[in-house]
């Protein structure tokens, strides 16, 4: 799988509402139940390869909820159709994002989490595609709004990316310069970004790209992990790493 065709899709060709999302995989807390995650798949998988591994992460106070993401035509593909949280070409700040599909995507997110508990801490998470997805989430969350000026209605209490990019890199900074707001809701959002050297897909140096770019327009509690070697998955090195890190930015405190 390549990214690097010159044609991206700007998700204006096709309406959003045609297109439905697929099987949602739940994984339950085997302790006290104090955060809900989402966690978005790569494109072209489903949310039951990712709640199989999520089965056995030594996280017990997590539930974690995994969507699948709508079948459609990808650009990446020549409108070739599989599943993707939005249409994509060609990863690059050239390239135009497809915003009313992260929109769709992101809002689909709220939703699964919309009727968490209140005193659960809500987070959304993903690889890849998914990744790109979960920080598009964490822009809604500092702004308070979707890309189309619809309010967003969650409070994330943390991201976590691997192996992705940042959709929307170009107008970001512009966006948050002047809206106080919004910079503080960014500046104390834990987020944990992984990406690996050898990655051929989401080439690494786009994604540590992302990541200096995620945390120069103010999102300050960012963490940045590189794994030498590592390609277009994950390993548990890595699965570790987001454990250790997640129960340390959570704090979950029951057993």
């Amino acid at each position: 799988m390549s990214f690097s065709g010159s044609t991206a899709g700007s998700g204006s060709r096709t309406s959003q509402t045609s297109f439905e999302f697929g099987r949602t995989h739940v994984v339950r807390p085997k302790g006290k139940h104090e955060a809900t995650i989402v966690w978005l798949h790569g494109l072209g998988d489903k949310g039951s390869s990712w709640s199989q591994l999520f089965e056995s992460l030594p996280l017990p106070n997590v539930k974690w909820i995994c969507p699948t993401a709508p079948t459609r035509p990808v650009a990446a593909f020549g409108g070739f159709p599989c599943t993707a949280w939005f249409d994509v070409g060609d990863i690059s700040e050239d390239a135009p994002d497809d915003l009313e599909g992260l929109d769709f995507s992101a809002a689909h997110v709220a939703n699964l989490l919309s009727t968490e508990p209140a005193d659960v801490k809500l987070c959304v998470g993903g690889f890849s595609m998914g990744a790109a997805a979960a920080l598009y989430s964490a822009t809604c969350h500092a702004f308070k709004q979707y890309g189309n000026g619809s309010p967003y209605p969650l409070n994330l209490s943390a991201v976590v990316g691997l192996s992705g990019w940042l959709p929307c890199s170009r107008t970001l900074r512009n966006r948050m310069q002047g809206m106080n707001d919004a910079g503080r809701r960014a500046a104390s959002l834990p987020i944990l970004l992984c990406h690996g050297t050898g990655d051929d897909v989401v080439a690494y140096q786009h994604g540590e790209k992302s990541a200096r770019i995620v945390s120069s327009s103010g999102f300050q509690n960012l963490t940045f992990r590189n794994y030498q070697g590592l390609g277009h998955y994950t390993i548990p090195e890595e699965t570790d790493e987001v454990c250790r890190w997640l129960a340390a930015n959570l704090r979950f405190g029951g057993t």
